[in-house]
């Protein structure tokens, strides 16, 4: 499976990239808008995981324009910052809304799930 990973927190995304490269996922990740829309430009994703809340640009107004780039991508949103009118957002417009932190077993079950659906 094809990862794209966006979140404003370096060591988070970092990490994450890491831990599911690790688990045998091609990951690439971003931690800016321009950023991942340059890589659904030159990649192609099964799956985008994204943060809620970042600056500029909100997950859903990314997912919003990566779905211009790459109309069957499948999405995750993961939040830290999770209200109930995010938690609607995000779940009415993802396969899946998580919020931070997520076990990775947890969040590779969903990935799963949602490249399914």
């Amino acid at each position: 499976m094809r990862v794209l990973l966006v979140d404003d927190e370096t060591e988070f995304v970092t990490t994450l990239a890491e831990r599911l490269s690790f688990r045998g996922f091609k990951v690439d990740y971003a931690i800016r808008t321009i950023d991942a829309l340059a890589l659904a430009e030159k990649n192609e994703y099964d799956l985008a995981v994204l943060d809620m809340k970042m600056p500029g640009t909100s997950g859903l107004e990314l997912k919003g324009l990566l779905e211009k780039i790459q109309k069957d991508m499948k999405f995750i949103f993961l939040t830290g910052h999770g209200s109930e009118a995010d938690y609607v957002a995000g779940s009415s417009a993802s396969a899946c809304y998580l919020v931070k932190p997520v076990k990775i077993e947890t969040l590779i079950a969903k990935m799963h799930e949602a490249v399914k659906a």
